[in-house]
């Protein structure tokens, strides 16, 4: 069996020659939170913004997939403020910007770590055999990565792009797996009296039900990716 340990020794050996690499997790890590708190102090610049136009409703598309994408903001601050500031009309491009997010920080991710996986291979050809087995399952390792509230989207993004997973396949699975929490928080804008009220509500008990809920089903769902196929008699 491989060892975990060795593995993350080569990893750390990796990062130590790909400053890059390093640069990158730590970005799409610890930007969103930092970027919610710069939003907070300045929310109030989107009061004056009506999606009234074709070119209003480009903008706002290219401008949330860029936050997202480059991990400027997460998606929890996104969702119900498209939703309260905007309404129902805001709900089709966001999953448009979703997808364009979901893009470009894949090929950011890409960048980033070019050749991790092949680094791993050869000192660990093991985990190609095991990665190469689970093929058949990548569509449900990114649905229930992305529908876990527990994993960021830029950080899933740099992931899958780390596993060569298909961008076709992150695209399509990763939005059906976030649009369940992704409608939760825009719905819960859209009702709500205030942004800062719709924030609080994102944390209360039933939302904290729902969310957990989520992870249950998320955890679950990785979990199958993860276990080994009982071997053949």
């Amino acid at each position: 069996m491989t060892k975990k340990g060795s593995i993350f020794k080569t990893i750390a050996g990796y990062f130590n020659q790909h400053p890059m690499g390093v640069l990158g997790w730590f970005w799409v890590t610890l930007m969103p939170p930092l970027g919610s708190l710069v939003f907070l102090w300045n929310y109030q610049i989107l009061e004056g913004i009506r999606l009234d136009s074709a070119l209003n409703l480009l903008i706002y598309t290219g401008i949330a997939g860029l936050m997202m994408g480059l991990a400027f903001l997460p998606t929890t601050f996104i969702a119900p403020a498209s939703g309260f500031f905007f309404g129902w009309i805001a709900f089709p491009f966001l999953v448009i910007a979703y997808a364009l997010a979901t893009i470009l920080g894949y090929k950011l991710g890409q960048k980033a770590n070019a050749s991790l996986l092949e680094v791993l291979f050869i000192k660990h050809p093991q985990l190609k055999e095991e990665l190469e087995a689970r093929k058949s399952k990548e569509m449900n390792l990114i649905f229930f990565v992305r529908i876990s509230p527990i994993i960021p989207f830029a950080v899933s993004n740099f992931l899958f792009a780390s596993m060569k997973i298909p961008l076709k396949k992150v695209l399509i699975f990763g939005i059906l797996g976030m649009l369940p929490r992704t409608f939760i928080a825009f719905g819960t804008g859209v009702f709500a009296n205030s942004f800062l009220g719709a924030k609080e509500s994102l944390s209360s008990p039933v939302q904290w039900g729902i969310g957990f809920a989520l992870l249950i089903i998320g955890v679950f769902g990785i979990y199958q990716y993860i276990k080994k196929k009982p071997k053949s008699a």
